[in-house]
């Protein structure tokens, strides 16, 4: 029996039919994305499978003992809430009965009050009646399952964390069919990865909205595209869609043809006038009226956006020398140790790290924008920057959206010529009323279209574009990759996007941890070839990519760290002596780790650290948010080596 069923469902905003007398059904066990256009509908859709939404037309058919799971699109509030209270959120009243006794339960003894004590035993009655110590076991272990410490603030955490959180939540019911809206949505491709190994152990069905198509092409045996109100299903993977969707729109372009033809003709019959009155074939008249109203009834496809890169004069042909380079953030932790290195006219350069990393410092180093540590910086001559910010530092909010792009002009130049603004903003889809709308209110994927027309009209000969792939929907993400590929100038990128970085970049600089960057040949692709595919250097104890191990919390730690004694069954094996050496430190780094953590958890706990200036805040938050990972890895590799001197 299907788990939702949408028989004859039609929804409309306005004029405009989001979805239109659709049929649709999720069996057990399928793993479906959900694909379309920015604004197809695609998140309403969504909302009508958690019941946020009602359609306008049609019936939804849920089985009643089925169980749903929801991971939405925005990250949860950095706020004051425990990991163990978001995720117990997820369970509802008993949720909230086993986070208000859990909170109790945390509560400093000497506050525990006789008024409390009875609040506990009437949680605790009500606990136990609902089997709830079940689900406070599974909530406890799904967060040491994904590596998260139950006690562990909303606001300490870094949004990939966060992101755990909440799919722990969506997870802890154990739903027989579990919704994503965008979940690899401004994740660092660690967290991508770890995310992809979660989900593809999950048992029940999968809806999930996407536009990393690698991430796709791991989980999903179906697509199913929402298109001008419609849904069709395509049955395999990623590659076998591209193929059956090329051929359904070459079939629609000469069907449509035909009819178009058809129905000319029958106009020509009908403007004879007289001579068809004559006939008297009132049933002829009445088909192409029928016709008529089909035909404007027909929705066209929506226009594809027309990129075209403006090149300017050639650079030198140094475009940027970097000699010794080392950067410190302002908490002291080196970002960039001891880097050279030399870009050349038309080089193609995708950088890859874990968030936090430095990507956008070395950028903003590599530019002449930031003065590193120590190192000189050379710039090439003649150069062009046209520049892609992933923090839209660019846009004024509060102008429209042509004025953002030509700053109050009518016109952008454009290979020599003058073109209307108007004009250009519509090759990006814009509508000239959504022209004229505030830039605070546009979408995602509209915000980094205006981005790309801002940037395109730029001539330039040196790109850099710093995470351009967020919120844009496959079509504009492949047609970008089309013109980066036919642009002559030199390209320096930042992405998360492992197939795009394949598809635009011809070598890497990978940061691997501690500071160090390395160089390599290709895309993606070609650097987890080369390596293995490791983000992290011996003194971070080598954390594949491939399948990030998670941190364990101290209780696992403390148990597993118990020394076997003379009656165990698996004695203790010897190691090598680099591995020795490494175990050996291990307990010293966590316990650095960790003070390191203290101390920055008690300046955070002090009012007057937020009075600061934003950008010391910022710092020392992401500097926070890299301590706890680098503990995580540091935990588990202690747990791990431990086993194997343990022979488990």
């Amino acid at each position: 029996m299907s788990l939702v069923r949408l028989d004859k469902v039609s929804l409309a905003y306005g004029h405009r039919p989001l979805l239109e007398n659709v049929d649709f059904s999720i069996e057990p066990g399928e793993k479906i994305c959900l694909l379309g256009r920015n604004g197809e509908g695609k998140s309403t859709l969504i909302s009508l499978l958690t019941k946020e939404a009602l359609p306008d037309s049609g019936e939804l058919v849920f089985d009643r003992a089925s169980k749903i799971g929801f991971l939405p699109q925005n990250l949860p509030a950095a706020d004051a809430r425990s990991a163990f209270e978001v995720v117990a959120e997820g369970l509802g009243d008993l949720g909230v009965w086993l986070r208000e006794y859990h909170a109790l339960v945390s509560m400093d003894p000497e506050k525990q009050t006789e008024a409390v004590l009875e609040q506990m035993h009437v949680l605790q009655d009500r606990i136990e009646q609902n089997d709830g110590w079940t689900f406070n076991s599974r909530i406890t272990h799904m967060l040491k399952r994904f590596g998260i410490d139950e006690d562990a603030k909303m606001k300490s955490l870094s949004g990939g964390w966060r992101r755990r959180v909440m799919l722990a939540r969506a997870l802890v019911n154990e739903p027989d069919l579990l919704l994503l809206d965008e979940p690899t949505n401004h994740l660092d491709i660690n967290t991508i990865q770890w995310l992809e190994s979660r989900l593809s152990e999950f048992s029940g069905a999968l809806l999930f909205i996407s536009h990393d198509r690698a991430f796709v092409k791991r989980l999903a045996s179906s697509i199913v595209e929402l298109d001008r109100g419609r849904l069709s299903s395509f049955r395999g993977s990623y590659e076998d869609y591209l193929e059956d969707k090329k051929k359904q729109l070459e079939d629609e372009a000469k069907q449509n043809q035909l009819f178009d033809k058809r129905l000319s003709e029958e106009e020509t019959w009908i403007r004879q006038g007289i001579k068809a009155r004559r006939t008297r074939n009132e049933g002829r008249v009445r088909a192409l009226k029928a016709m008529r109203e089909e035909r404007k009834a027909r929705l066209e496809r929506q226009g594809t956006t027309r990129l075209k890169i403006e090149s300017s004069a050639p650079s030198g042909k140094l475009v940027v020398e970097a000699q010794g380079i080392r950067h410190v953030f302002s908490d002291g932790r080196p970002v960039i140790e001891d880097f050279s290195t030399r870009i050349l006219r038309g080089d193609r350069i995708g950088l890859i790290g874990a968030n936090g990393a430095g990507k956008t410092t070395l950028l903003r180093i590599l530019l002449g924008q930031l003065e590193p540590t120590e190192g000189s910086i050379k710039l090439g001559s003649k150069l062009e920057i046209a520049y892609f910010d992933q923090l839209r530092a660019g846009l004024d909010p509060e102008k429209a959206v042509f004025d953002n792009v030509a700053d109050g002009h009518e016109f952008v130049q454009l290979g020599g010529q003058q073109k209307h603004v108007m004009s250009y903003l519509n090759d990006f889809l814009f509508t000239s009323e959504r022209a004229r709308t505030p830039v605070k209110a546009l979408s995602g994927g509209e915000t980094n279209r205006l981005l790309l027309a801002r940037l395109f009209a730029k001539p330039s000969n040196l790109i850099v574009m710093d995470e351009p792939t967020n919120d844009l929907d496959v079509e504009t993400l492949e047609l970008l990759e089309e013109k980066l590929g036919d642009y002559d100038g030199t390209l320096l990128v930042t992405s998360h996007d492992r197939d795009f970085l394949d598809q635009v970049v011809t070598s890497t600089i990978v940061f691997e941890g501690r500071g160090r960057l390395q160089e390599y040949v290709g895309g993606y692709v070609d650097w987890v070839r080369q390596t293995g595919g490791v983000l992290a250097d011996e003194q971070s104890f080598l954390v594949p990519v491939v399948e990030q191990a998670s941190a364990k919390p101290p209780e696992a730690i403390t148990e597993s760290k118990s020394a076997p004694t003379k009656t165990d069954s698996n004695p203790r094996k010897k190691l090598s002596y680099k591995l020795q050496r490494e175990l050996d430190q291990l307990p010293k780094l966590i316990e650095q780790l960790e003070a390191e953590l203290a101390a920055i958890h008690e300046e955070m706990a002090d009012p007057a650290f937020f009075n600061q200036a934003r950008d010391v805040v910022d710092g020392k938050t992401q500097s926070l948010a890299d301590l706890e990972e680098r503990l995580a890895s540091s935990m588990d590799r202690w747990v791990e080596l431990e086993e194997m001197a343990g022979g488990n």
